[in-house]
């Protein structure tokens, strides 16, 4: 008997409506802060070629070569820094967002309504979500990355993970895809109340960093509207809380390479402030809709250090939105719009 090229589908339900899936998706995260799993999780999310955009043979021998015999070790030891006791702080965050946005959605209608999880990279994968909600009848599908802020790199890589799995499905579902809310009211609404219950508890810094994931400057030359997202959302947010221009600064981090990357630079900033007088600061990351790697090592240890080292007298970290309540609202808004009809 032949390989069977596409999935065995069991024979569905005619008489309810079809199941609306909501595929969640999040970049991804190692199993564990050990070197082997960083090797399996590295390897998979560099040799994307919507992450790394280079000639395949070439960066197939740069990888090989060069970073995976030796960056495995030293990410390990970053993730330690961040991980806790039920795991890589990006997972057990976004399974609670997951949870609450499921219990926030309800069955929403007629039509049952199930919620997944799945990384691009890692686990749970994007074809085990898909696996579920299929398991469960799911005839519909709303694909929504976890990305406020539009790049091939992170957003158009996860649409490609979902179609390359659909491709090996018999029956096909109705697809509808969220590609971003950098400006949607509600969030920039609560970043600035993130914004204002830090400063209460904590103080008001000189100025506020506003911190995004850096990409290569040429995505930007060749289309990607990703940096003009991240300009929209910082003055959206800085006119919602009234702050002047001499009170912010926008910049971006997590360079990778040699290759010129959206500027200004994190660090350097930071250090170029201290040593200018700025004595305190509070940084924010408005592009992270979780905590993770990048925010808690990277900003709130290594800048932190950057900006003291440089003279600077007070570092203060705004913690990304996570499963705030008001964050949930935004994102179950969003995803009852875009269900329209189908519930």
């Amino acid at each position: 008997m032949p390989k069977r090229l596409f999935s065995v589908d069991p024979e569905p339900p005619h008489d309810q409506p079809p199941a609306v899936g909501v595929l969640l998706i999040q970049l991804g995260t190692p199993d564990a802060p050990t070197p082997s799993a960083l090797r399996r999780y590295l390897k998979q999310f560099l040799w994307d070629p919507r992450v790394i955009e280079v000639s395949r043979p070439l960066w197939w021998l740069i990888l090989h070569l060069f970073v995976l015999p030796s960056r495995p070790k030293k990410s390990a030891r970053l993730y330690e820094n961040v991980w806790t006791s039920e795991g890589s702080p990006l997972l057990v965050i976004a399974r609670r967002l997951t949870d609450a946005i499921r219990e926030r959605l309800g069955s929403d209608g007629e039509a049952p309504l199930h919620v997944a999880l799945g990384m691009t990279y890692g686990r749970p994968s994007i074809a085990s979500a898909l696996a579920e909600l299929k398991a469960r009848g799911c005839r519909r599908l709303l694909v929504f990355p976890l990305y406020s802020h539009y790049s091939s790199s992170s957003t158009g890589a996860a649409f490609d993970a979902v179609m390359r799995e659909l491709t090996t499905w018999r029956w096909v579902p109705e697809v509808r895809t969220i590609h971003g809310f950098h400006d949607e009211p509600g969030l920039i609404r609560a970043l600035a109340k993130a914004v204002r219950e830090h400063w209460q508890e904590h103080g008001e810094g000189e100025k506020l960093v506003m911190s995004y994931h850096g990409t290569p400057k040429r995505y930007l030359l060749d289309g990607d509207p990703y940096y003009c997202h991240c300009q929209k959302t910082s003055r959206l947010l800085v006119e919602e809380l009234g702050l002047p221009r001499e009170r912010y600064e926008v910049t971006f981090q997590s360079r990778f390479g040699r290759e010129e990357w959206l500027q200004p630079y994190t660090d350097p900033t930071l250090a170029a402030l201290a040593r200018d007088g700025v004595r305190s600061v509070d940084v924010i990351c408005p592009g992270f809709r979780i905590d993770c790697l990048e925010t808690l090592d990277e900003v709130d240890r290594e800048s932190r250090h950057t900006f003291l080292a440089a003279g600077g007298e007070t570092f203060r970290y705004v913690p990304c939105l996570n499963d705030r309540p008001e964050h949930v609202e935004v994102l179950v808004d969003l995803v009852r719009r875009n269900l329209a009809n189908w519930v």
